[in-house]
């Protein structure tokens, strides 16, 4: 799981997010604090992310990684 936040950083990490994401505002998906979860743990849907927007997501992981 990578928590969406409204504080939005210019790095290669995080990726924005918009209205036309489905989003009430501006925010962005940090991937630097990766975590796991149960499904379980998980709340109720927020967005569903397009398939442009997962491409924006596949630098950015391994970046967080360090890879």
């Amino acid at each position: 799981m990578a928590p969406i936040t409204s504080t939005i950083r210019d790095i290669p990490s995080v990726v924005l997010l918009t209205k036309a994401d489905g989003m009430p505002r501006d925010c962005a998906i940090n991937l630097d604090h990766l975590q796991t979860v149960s499904k379980g743990g998980i709340g109720s849907l927020i967005t569903t992310l397009s398939a442009g927007k997962m491409q924006q997501l596949r630098p950015s992981l391994p970046f967080a990684l360090g890879f």
